[in-house]
């Protein structure tokens, strides 16, 4: 199925994760590698290098799944969704704090949750007929 909206979605999503965490070394010459404050990336995005190596990561996973399959693609884009929901919400409560490892801001948390709604919507509601791998 090479017109699954969750090969589409995730390879998209990765392509565009790998280009923000690479971006991102841009703005964060000097910054600590955990630092609770970051660079701003695109003027409103915080992050600090442990932030660009997650997008890189995470931009990756989306990519291989991507181009790797419908069953990859479903099942890497439901797990980066549930992980990009949970940081999206944990996010807003460690703001400002000593575990703030990823120098998230409001803009981060926004942008979380929205590709996270994304890549759920298409994880649950797209391909039906492909059930993602088990981990098991």
């Amino acid at each position: 199925m090479r017109n699954s909206p969750n090969r589409l979605v995730a390879t998209i999503f990765g392509a565009v994760y790998i280009l923000v965490g690479l971006l991102g070394f841009t703005v964060t010459a000097g910054v600590d590698f955990i630092a609770t404050d970051g660079g701003l990336l695109l003027g409103i995005f915080e992050v600090n290098p442990l932030h660009n190596i997650a997008h890189l990561l995470i931009g990756a996973a989306l990519l291989i799944g991507g181009l790797s399959g419908v069953r990859a693609a479903k099942g890497v884009n439901i797990v980066v969704g549930l992980a990009y929901l949970l940081l999206g919400i944990v996010g807003f409560f460690i703001e400002g704090g000593s575990l703030n490892i990823l120098a998230l801001n409001t803009a981060d948390h926004i942008l979380h949750l929205g590709s996270a709604l994304i890549l759920l919507g298409v994880g649950f509601g797209t391909d039906r007929a492909v059930a993602p791998r088990s981990a098991v």
